[in-house]
């Protein structure tokens, strides 16, 4: 099945006012120095944020993209295109490295969103510049049930119109829109990791044959387990896609480079009221996610009566939760002392956190930049993108007024 875009529509552009007198200042001589990815000028951006600084560093805002609807994950093609997904509006919209924007797909038949479900995680295929794919995980309804599932997209090389191709994952459970996950990202060896939500289903984070509550690995091409998964040889297919399980409702992902050829996926969690937190994947691991019976909300986050081992988060928020979603870890030499930590967005709190790990996991620090917290309101994910700057989606949409959110570019003053 296809979907086809309008490719006389764009997203509404325009300036905000200034958060700063003196961000406005810094960030147009930023503007006019480092263009957007691939753009060779300067950006069509708009300046919001002045340098405040925290931990030795001051960061520089401006808005690449606005008129959005609750956008939810970002991601960039080989070429710099960035690809943004809009949960509540099903909606995926390219901004070129020109600064045009076009809408590739618009609220095609068969995607279906409620409160949290929608389109949401997104993934550039590592062999894109051959396949023109992307992959997109989403609410899907027929007119006997509805379920999250992940799809395949081909994109033209004008990037005026993107088509379903194929179903990779389909039968995630989900029930009345809540706790759908769902965060995709690729490892370097090509797998594809999923984040999944509980769907408020007491007994299925525990259980190794749902996909629900669970962070699984997969090949891309056919949907099957990756090789090297904890339960391969399970006569299950579902099981053979779990890489971990127990979890509530994992909101991000992101892959660690600890250099030599090696690294690891990290993930991001939603709590109840409290205990958000950052997890270090372990293949196999059960990160204790047990609300029963029924489904208990006051469940300890990890349940260290269930039988075996239990992993604890590597940070948690304690009370009350702020939210946390998407991360990603900072990568690009030009973040100095912050080279390394994992950023994270809240989308209760307002703010981006920026955490310090050592190598084997354990949390050094944490810091909140000041530019970041608060005047943009929540902070869906932030993705490093080509050119090295971080790139902050807001979620701040409301139905009675549409067209909000942003996508902001954050880079360290004066780079």
């Amino acid at each position: 099945m296809g979907t086809r875009s309008s490719p006389n529509r764009s997203v509404r552009r325009q300036a905000h006012r200034p958060v700063r007198a003196a961000g406005v200042v810094l960030a147009a001589l930023l503007a006019a120095t480092v263009g957007l990815p691939g753009a060779g000028a300067a950006p069509s951006s708009t300046p919001d944020g002045g340098a405040a600084g925290v931990g030795g560093l001051e960061l520089e805002v401006t808005t690449v993209l606005d008129g959005l609807d609750r956008p939810w994950d970002i991601a960039f093609t080989p070429d710099e295109t960035m690809l943004v997904t809009e949960r509540d509006l099903e909606r995926v919209v390219a901004q070129l490295p020109s600064g045009e924007t076009r809408v590739l797909a618009d609220s095609p038949r068969g995607i279906w969103h409620q409160f949290e479900t929608g389109m949401m995680g997104i993934a550039v295929s590592p062999a894109f510049a051959t396949n023109r794919e992307f992959y997109v995980c989403h609410g899907w309804q027929t007119d006997r049930a509805k379920d999250v599932r992940v799809t395949a997209w081909a994109v033209d090389e004008d990037y005026t119109e993107a088509m379903i191709t194929r179903v990779v994952v389909k039968g995630i459970t989900i029930v009345g829109g809540k706790h759908a996950g769902c965060r995709l990202r690729f490892a370097p060896d090509g797998a594809l990791y999923i984040s999944t939500g509980d769907a408020r289903e007491g007994p299925l984070p525990q259980d190794k044959t749902s996909l629900n509550g669970k962070i699984l690995r997969v090949d891309a091409a056919t949907g099957e387990g990756w090789p090297g998964n904890p339960y391969e040889d399970a006569a299950n297919t579902d099981k053979r896609r779990v890489y971990t399980y127990g979890h509530r409702n994992a909101q991000g992902l992101a892959w660690r480079d600890l250099g030599g050829g090696e690294g690891e996926m990290w993930s991001v969690e939603q709590g109840t009221d409290r205990d958000d937190e950052v997890n270090q994947l372990q293949p196999g691991g059960n990160y204790g996610w047990n609300p029963v019976p029924d489904y208990n909300p006051d469940a300890p986050m990890t349940d260290h009566s269930l039988p075996g081992r239990q992993i604890d988060a590597r940070w948690s928020s304690g009370f009350p939760t702020i939210a946390t979603s998407g991360a990603d870890w900072i990568t690009d030499e030009r973040w100095g002392p912050w080279q390394g930590r994992l950023a994270v967005g809240t989308t209760s709190a307002m703010e981006i956190k920026i955490m310090k790990f050592r190598p084997g996991g354990r949390l050094v620090s944490v810091r909140t930049p000041p530019e970041l917290d608060g005047p943009y309101g929540d902070l869906r994910v932030p993705v490093q993108g080509p050119d090295g700057a971080l790139y902050l989606a807001t979620d701040n949409g409301e139905e009675e007024v549409p067209g909000i959110d942003r996508i902001l570019r954050v880079v360290p003053a004066g780079s």
